[in-house]
């Protein structure tokens, strides 16, 4: 379809061209020609006006006609190749400078004695007694006022029609010539135009079918140019969007695997139990404890839903921060008191490093708090028989606080380093048990809660001796210079 689109563009650029200049030629041709005869035809008379008017000076002090006076005439006729009447006062043809003249005695129009007599040249054409058509001139005859009347000087219209003949037909072969060469310049043009066309008709039928890979290579600098131009770039946008639209639903299905399977989990040990406790399977005595597994598999599932509701929130920019100065250590201290207990269960004890200064950060106290929860509670979970170290000192060449979790657990090894921000990611491998009751989403939402304060964290961790969690949170006194430090760094 577009072959024959493209071309029926290149067709009627072609014809609109060649008719354009053909039409054009054939118009300044034309106008040339007419005006090129009126010119010959002017330049002619007023040239035979003033031979008229040197045959005159040659005869104007003889009044009438002798040998002498046609000897001079014939002269004239001669150098002049032009046939000379004399006329009177009366119009009457008194002598020519034919010898075999057969006009002595006609009469001379009217209105061409007249005008002579007064004193004006006259131009007319006239073909009788002539073969062919020729130009005629007349003069007054005389000296100063004295008018013996008139002189006539008739040159053939032949030379003057050929030179016309012969520039018209220099005008054909120029019309000729400039047609081919109008073909050639229209049908480059036409292909220039026509070939982008078709890169970008290609470009579009890839785009429809989902190939983004496509781009147009037109250098040239015109509309057409811009074109390809904006749409390389639109395909660009378009692939992008389309990998965005594809890791989003692989995140969708991976999400949904992931809460699915953690639902799964509790949701099948909890029918087993019913099952079990409704069938009088269970024991009196027994029972307690399966009700309490039961309870903490139900706290379990909140947990998870209030992380996934948090999580959403967060990375869809629905929660609001109310920023006051918070003291970092007594909210250390406070949450240090909170898991000394589960602490002490693994043998572990928590130390809450003081700063006579007390650093001030510029925060929401709720949502600070969740980040050291959960920061604090990970170093729990896998720190057994070691030491949890919580420190906040403030950074002012840097305008933040900085706040260490430091403890003396498993470790994370190299290649979980990068992924341990990732939803559900469950660092597994180098337990010595595996930890349950965690949904893989603390760290996830303590990344967004600590990029939403316009601060950054990172991890230094060695499998088998422990990790070091910084947070940087903007200072309270240097928030009117706090800039954003949105990034996340992990080192090994």
């Amino acid at each position: 379809m577009f072959l024959n689109a493209n071309k029926s563009i290149l067709r009627k650029m072609l014809t609109s061209s060649i008719v354009t200049v053909l039409l054009g030629l054939c118009a300044v041709g034309l106008v040339i020609s007419l005006f090129a005869k009126d010119y010959i035809v002017d330049s002619k008379s007023n040239e035979m006006i003033r031979q008229a008017k040197q045959v005159n000076l040659a005869i104007q002090n003889q009044t009438g006609p002798s040998d002498r006076f046609k000897e001079q005439l014939r002269f004239f006729d001669e150098a002049f190749d032009s046939r000379i009447w004399i006329f009177d006062l009366n119009g009457n043809i008194v002598t020519t400078s034919s010898k075999d003249e057969v006009n002595v005695g006609k009469v001379i129009s009217t209105d061409v004695v007249n005008q002579v007599l007064n004193g004006e040249p006259t131009i007319w054409n006239q073909s009788e007694d002539f073969k062919e058509g020729v130009l005629s001139v007349a003069v007054p005859w005389g000296k100063d006022n004295d008018v013996y009347g008139g002189i006539v000087l008739h040159s053939p219209l032949k030379g003057m029609n050929e030179t016309i003949a012969q520039l018209r037909e220099t005008i054909l072969w120029v019309t000729l010539l400039g047609i081919f060469f109008s073909f050639g310049v229209s049908f480059y043009l036409s292909w220039s135009i026509s070939r982008p066309i078709q890169q970008i008709d290609k470009a579009a039928a890839k785009i429809a079918i989902g190939d983004y890979s496509e781009r147009i290579q037109i250098d040239s600098k015109d509309e057409i140019g811009d074109l390809a131009t904006t749409i390389n770039h639109m395909v660009e946008q378009l692939a992008r969007v389309d990998l965005e639209k594809r890791q989003l639903n692989q995140l969708r299905h991976d999400f949904l695997a992931n809460v699915s399977h953690e639902l799964r989990t509790p949701l099948t040990a909890m029918r087993g139990f019913l099952e079990a406790l409704q069938d009088d399977l269970i024991e009196e005595g027994s029972r307690d404890k399966y009700y309490e597994i039961m309870y903490n598999e139900t706290l379990h599932m909140n947990r998870l839903v209030d992380d996934i509701t948090d999580l959403m929130k967060l990375e869809n920019k629905e929660i609001d921060l109310v920023w006051l100065a918070v003291d970092v250590q007594a909210m250390m201290a406070k949450l240090a008191f909170k898991f000394q207990q589960e602490a002490e269960l693994r043998g572990t004890v928590i130390h809450c490093l003081l700063d006579e200064n007390s650093p001030q950060a510029h925060a929401d106290p709720d949502r600070l708090e969740q980040i050291l929860n959960n920061l604090i509670k990970n170093a729990v979970k896998f720190t057994e028989n070691g030491t949890i170290e919580l420190k906040a000192m403030a950074v002012p060449s840097e305008g933040c606080v900085l706040i260490t979790v430091t403890d003396t657990g498993i470790g994370i090894t190299p290649e979980d380093q990068g992924l341990i921000w990732e939803r559900f990611f469950k660092v597994e491998r180098g337990r010595p048990v595996k930890h349950k009751g965690s949904s893989g989403l603390g760290l996830a939402i303590v990344r967004e809660l600590v990029e939403l304060h316009n601060g950054s964290i990172r991890v230094r961790s060695e499998l088998g001796i422990g990790s070091v969690f910084e947070v940087r949170i903007p200072l309270y006194d240097s928030r009117p210079h706090v800039q954003p430090l949105v990034n996340l760094a992990v080192v090994g």
